[in-house]
């Protein structure tokens, strides 16, 4: 069974939580978080947009 694009490519952001960003692209001093369900994503983007982290 093929996979889809949004499958085979997991979703990332870089997150600093000493300074409370989140990025989208890597940062130094930032730890990766990887997601394979854009549902699960979209989740820890709206948590960390509801603790007042910054996004880049």
């Amino acid at each position: 069974m093929e996979r889809t694009t949004h499958e085979s490519h997991p979703w990332r952001i870089w997150v600093d939580t000493r300074q409370k960003i989140v990025s989208f692209h890597e940062a130094e001093g930032s730890q990766l978080m990887e997601f394979h369900s854009h549902d699960m994503f979209l989740h820890c983007v709206d948590e960390y947009a509801a603790k007042a982290y910054r996004y880049q």
